[in-house]
Formats: C-alpha cells, sequence, structure tokens
C-alpha cells in the first residue's frame, strides 16, 4: 500500500467509525431523524425480500447502519478489502443524503442551511469512497491478469 492510501484510507474512513459509534450509543435518540429514511427502506427490502423478517423500527436501523460504518470504517481504514468496503459505505450513505438531509424541503433558511451542508458534505464522501472503489492498488494484480500469468507460466 503506497504511503498515501495508507494516509488517505483511515482519513476518509474516520467519520464512519465515530458516526457509527455515536449511532450505537444514540439510536433511540436519532431514530426520529431517521424514520423517513427507515420509513423508505423498510417497504422496498420487505417487498424484495418476503421470507426475511425485515425491521421497521428507526432506532434498530439507527443500530444497523451504525454497525455498518464501524465496521467498514475500520475495514476501510486498514486495507481490508477496501473496494467492496468503499461501495457498501457509499451504498449506505445514498439514502441518507438524500432523504435525510431533503434541504430543498426546509422552509427555515438556518435549518436549509444546515441540511445543505450536510448533504454536500455527504455527497463529497460518497465521491471519494467511490473513487477509492475503483482506486488501482498496485500491489495486487486483477483477476484476469494473474489469470493470463498463469497460463503463461504453464505455456512452453
Amino acid at each position: 500500500m503506497s504511503l498515501v492510501r495508507a494516509v488517505a484510507r483511515p482519513m476518509l474512513a474516520s467519520m464512519f467509525v465515530m458516526g457509527g459509534i455515536n449511532s450505537l450509543r444514540q439510536a433511540p435518540a436519532l431514530a426520529g431523524k431517521a424514520k423517513p429514511v427507515a420509513d423508505a427502506i423498510a417497504p422496498a427490502l420487505a417487498a424484495a425480500m418476503p421470507q426475511v423478517p425485515i425491521p421497521t423500527d428507526p432506532a434498530t436501523w439507527v443500530r444497523i447502519n451504525g454497525a455498518i460504518h464501524v465496521v467498514g470504517g475500520l475495514m476501510l481504514a486498514t486495507g481490508h478489502v477496501p473496494r467492496l468496503t468503499s461501495w457498501t459505505l457509499a451504498g449506505t450513505l445514498v439514502p441518507t443524503t438524500f432523504i435525510g438531509h431533503a434541504f430543498w424541503k426546509q422552509s427555515d433558511k438556518a435549518e436549509r442551511q444546515n441540511q445543505s451542508t450536510h448533504f454536500f458534505k455527504n455527497l463529497s464522501m460518497i465521491g471519494g469512497l467511490l473513487m477509492t472503489g475503483i482506486d488501482p492498488d498496485p500491489h495486487k494484480k486483477m483477476l484476469v491478469t494473474r489469470a493470463k500469468d498463469k497460463v503463461l507460466e504453464i505455456a512452453p
């Protein structure tokens, strides 16, 4: 791992680890804010996977999201499956960003500005995660390249 990756990944992951810990500790208090997101996601998941019990309690969704952020943040920070981890973390931010920080729905100017700041901060983090998700690690060859090398080793 390059020096830049060794520094940048933990920096990007820090918000997820700290935010995830806060979500796990403060789940009941954050449930009201998460209710619009939970109300939008739970029915869609229940329809897509009717055999799986899908929670409807917003506090449970806050805990699930918090756990994903802590585990995913630690995995990203330590460089464990960074592509998959970054895509997963980006995916968790999409509903929060567009449903939870819908600044365009706010009538109060101060609240509109606050939600706008959170919206664009999350959008920036999604961008960083997507870049991390496509960032090739120069120390690891792609599967196709490894297969080609194996074939060339075997060939006379």
